[in-house]
């Protein structure tokens, strides 16, 4: 079997920034395992494979993401990666492509070179300060959000940015993910820092999934909808964010790296 792969560098302006994703359109599914093996060995953050929806469906084409151990619900760059492959590569005609993911319906919408997600909006409930999260993130922050991920927000993003998380400590948290964060500077409104050792990766470069909890909360902190947020990471990514009643929408570039044939 031959399958393509592309592998593009997302929410970056260029090469070597950014979060890199591997894209591999298939026409039908193969078996998770045969998927899950080839993001393991791709060794990416995520690895997208997606196949064309039926003719009388409502959505263009059905989407999955596999880490280099798991398989998960919702990846933003990898979508963005996708879209920009089918964009660009697969001769699609329309201006947005319609997704459906095991974690809903998501959109991609084409502005020139830059591509939009429209993703869901997840809420946040604030609570204690866990001083096992202290410990392992090595400082304390002043606030604490349980959500689909857990929050941990500070008050300067110099903090975020120094932290040294004890990955051991941080898988053994009852929590897929943590996410750091802070206010920005130099017209950034916030940044962040994406922490998944218990998904395969320590630390991802940029993470659209977390902006969708993000961005709710950012939006009520500083009352108003339209957004820049900055991920920190050694990488970096930026992604301007907008929040519309339960939907984020975030934009960004990607830019293709590499593509081939995959043969197993």
């Amino acid at each position: 079997m031959q399958i393509p792969i592309f592998q593009l560098d997302a929410f970056a302006d260029a090469v070597f920034a950014g979060n890199p994703a591997a894209v591999c359109p298939l026409d039908t599914w193969p078996d998770a395992a045969l998927m899950q093996a080839i993001a393991a060995e791709n060794n990416l953050a995520e690895t997208a494979f997606f196949v064309p929806a039926g003719a009388d469906a409502a959505h263009d084409f059905d989407i999955r993401w596999f880490t280099p151990t798991v398989e998960v619900a919702l990846c933003g760059h990898a979508t963005l990666a996708s879209a920009a492959v089918i964009f660009r590569r697969l001769g699609f005609a329309g201006d947005t492509i319609r997704f459906r993911a095991q974690g809903g319906d998501l959109v991609a919408h084409r502005h020139a070179e830059r591509i939009a997600l429209d993703f869901p909006a997840w809420p946040s409930t604030a609570i204690d300060v866990p001083a096992a999260l202290s410990r392992a993130l090595g400082a304390p922050p002043r606030e604490c959000l349980s959500g689909t991920y857990m929050v941990a927000a500070y008050a300067t993003a110099g903090e975020v940015a120094a932290l040294a998380p004890d990955m051991a400590a941080v898988t053994a948290l009852d929590v897929p993910a943590i996410v750091a964060t802070a206010p920005g500077e130099g017209g950034i409104d916030f940044v962040s820092r994406f922490f998944a050792p218990r998904l395969g990766v320590p630390e991802d470069p940029v993470t659209g999934s977390a902006h969708c909890q993000l961005v709710p909360y950012w939006a009520g902190r500083l009352d108003r909808t339209a957004l820049s947020a900055r991920q920190i990471s050694p990488r970096g990514g930026s992604l301007a964010c907008r929040l519309e009643g339960d939907r984020v929408v975030m934009a960004g570039h990607a830019v293709e790296y590499l593509r081939g044939t995959i043969t197993v």
